[in-house]
């Protein structure tokens, strides 16, 4: 009753319009409804708004109703809607005699990790770090139809229009793998990340820093503060959200796809995590290897061991694959490593301070629904640690050179990632029951997403691509 009633108090003072209410559905995709405001009282948060699971992508639950109820504490201003609208997210319950939340719903797989973490004595918090890269591109077109298969995207900056013959053609395009850090007049996108990330603060995103990314043709990365794991995967839909809205808004596009264009450097997002328990730092030990402890190293080894079914969920798409190639600083082998970004972990040596110390996980993408992506990283390290899984013993590390370039032979010694999204869905049958451990992930859960990702992976398959046609055409 009282949140509802300051709710009502700060529409009023606001001009708020409309209330809107986002869902996020099994892919990792924001749907909403809207209602007036004058529709807005402390019911809905008892009862909340009724919805069809199906058309989210879940399993349907028998004889109950599904219902989203929002959470007060998450609402905020919507910065790019015409009418003044307050938006907040939420849970998804089942209604019985009780509401009971609906474990297939993303973020309730993540926060049933957390209760789980906290079950085992190992932590009381997990905090996270994603960095976000995407390409933010002037015009993008496809189509996928029976006659036609083709896309065609474009940037100012891109090197490909340094010849353009037009009044416009400023002459300071950015070469193909050459836009690390850039300045301007090259990086021509500054002041819209800037406020990308004004906008991000506004929302309750603390942002590290923003810059120019290695690929040359758009590529951005906007890095932020280490937070709680389930808030940041409340955040991971928000930063998705602003960075496509205002690229929008100011003529652009934007995109987390991992390989948008063939040749250059593709979007990743890196996963900086840690341990507390009871405010102190689990992860460091000032004698462990890079000054981390035992049970950091057991939260790598199993984060190492589960790591190709772990891909099925951090690197859910068939584009995912093409960026987890050799030669675009994206890892290919499992281990781990200090300071090296060619391992699947990297020990950042920067982060020395006790509450700092953490590593990364440098395979994920944002293609992935980041609830389940965090909380299946959380299962696997718990994993880890509970069955105490040396990654050095195992032979995953480590490896303090670069990967990239050992000889053949010694490449051959060490185990790879999956080649492609098949092969990550192949090892999730195989290797699952780290996740259903405490009742995190419902097995019908896992059931649904690995048919849902064969399909989508068998109808991609069957698209002739248009480099086929270069290369076989003529025959």
């Amino acid at each position: 009753m009282k949140k509802s009633e300051e709710m009502k108090r700060f529409c009023q003072e606001k001009g708020i319009r409309m209330i809107d209410f986002k869902m996020t559905d099994l892919d990792g995709r924001w749907r909403h409804i809207t209602i007036p405001v004058e529709r807005f009282d402390e019911d809905i948060f008892v009862y909340g708004i009724g919805f069809d699971g199906s058309n989210y992508g879940y399993a349907p639950v028998e004889k109950s109703d599904m219902v989203f109820i929002p959470d007060p504490d998450t609402a905020m201003v919507d910065p790019f809607t015409e009418v003044p609208t307050l938006t907040m997210c939420g849970d998804v319950c089942v209604i019985g005699e009780e509401n009971k939340p609906f474990d297939q719903y993303p973020r309730n797989v993540s926060l049933r990790a957390m209760e789980y973490m906290k079950e085992l004595g190992v932590a009381d918090e997990m905090l996270i770090g994603p960095e976000f890269e995407f390409h933010l591109l002037d015009n993008v077109s496809y189509m996928v139809s029976p006659q036609k298969s083709a896309y065609t995207l474009d940037t100012k900056q891109a090197a490909w229009n340094s010849g353009k013959e037009s009044w416009d053609n400023g002459g300071f395009q950015v070469k193909g793998h050459g836009g690390y850090h850039i300045a301007a007049p090259h990086d021509i996108a500054y002041s819209l990340r800037s406020r990308m990330c004004m906008l991000l603060e506004e929302w309750g995103v603390d942002v590290k820093y923003h810059h120019h990314e290695v690929g040359g043709s758009g590529q951005m990365e906007i890095e932020v503060e280490l937070g709680d794991m389930v808030d940041m995967a409340d955040k991971t839909m928000i930063i998705k959200y602003v960075i496509k809205n205002a690229a929008m808004k100011d003529g652009r596009t934007a995109t987390f796809m991992p390989k948008p264009i063939y040749q250059e450097a593709g979007n990743g997002m890196h996963v900086h995590m840690l341990l507390k328990k009871e405010g102190q730092p689990v992860f460091y030990d000032k004698d462990g290897y890079s000054g981390l402890s035992r049970t950091a190293h057991y939260f790598m080894g199993g984060l190492l061991k589960h790591v190709s079914s772990l891909c099925a969920f951090t690197n859910p798409s068939t584009n995912s694959f093409k960026r987890l190639v050799p030669g675009y600083e994206a890892p290919v082998t499992i281990g781990y490593a200090t300071s090296n970004r060619s391992a699947v972990i990297r020990i950042p040596a920067y982060a020395k301070s006790p509450d700092k110390k953490r590593f990364e996980l440098r395979n994920p993408d944002a293609t992935c629904n980041p609830y389940y992506a965090y909380a299946a990283i959380l299962m696997a390290g718990l994993d880890g640690v509970r069955n105490k899984i040396d990654p050095a013993k195992e032979g995953w590390g480590p490896y303090d050179c670069n990967l990239y370039e050992l000889p053949e032979e010694e490449k051959k010694k060490i185990a790879s990632l999956p080649r492609s999204l098949e092969e990550a869905l192949d090892a999730l049958e195989q290797d699952h029951e780290y996740l259903t451990e405490g009742g995190v992930f419902p097995q019908r859960l896992i059931d649904i997403w690995i048919a849902r990702k064969r399909a989508e992976a068998l109808r991609i398959s069957q698209i002739p691509h248009p480099a086929e046609f270069e290369a076989y055409f003529d025959l």
